[in-house]
C-alpha cells in the first residue's frame, strides 16, 4: 500500500502522518510544496473536496505574516487558489491521499483510524 503525502518536510503535522503511515506498513511518495510547488489541478480537486476553509491554514505563522490585503485575496475562490499557488505553506498539511481517499490535516493512520 501506497500513500502519496504532500506538505513540507520539516512540518511538525507531516512528520507526525508519515510516522504514523510508516508504522503501518504504508509506502510513502513524497511530494514537497517548496520544491516542487503546489499541482494547480490538485488545488482545485482538494477546494471542491475540503473547501477553502478547510484547505487554508489561517492559525499558521505564514498566514499571519501576510498582510490584510493578500489575506483579503482568499474571500474568493479564484484569489484563495492564486494565494495558495503563490504560499504554498498556507495550505493545511497534510494532504495525504490514501487507497483513494484524501485527507488533509489528519497526523494519525493506525488501524482503524484512517
Amino acid at each position: 500500500m501506497t500513500a502519496k503525502v504532500y506538505g513540507i518536510p520539516n512540518c511538525d503535522s507531516v512528520k507526525k502522518a508519515i510516522a504514523s503511515l510508516k508504522n503501518n506498513d504504508v509506502e510513502i511518495v513524497f511530494h514537497d510544496f517548496k520544491k516542487h510547488g503546489v499541482p494547480a489541478q490538485l488545488l482545485d480537486e482538494w477546494i471542491g473536496t475540503f473547501g477553502l476553509e478547510k484547505v487554508i491554514n489561517r492559525r499558521g505563522t505564514t498566514w499571519r505574516g501576510l498582510d490584510e490585503s493578500l489575506q483579503g485575496k482568499a474571500q474568493s475562490p479564484e484569489g484563495a487558489k492564486a494565494l495558495l499557488l503563490e504560499y504554498p505553506s498556507i495550505i493545511k498539511r497534510p494532504v495525504v491521499e490514501l487507497n483513494g481517499v484524501l485527507t488533509i490535516g489528519q497526523t494519525d493512520f493506525s488501524k482503524g483510524n484512517s
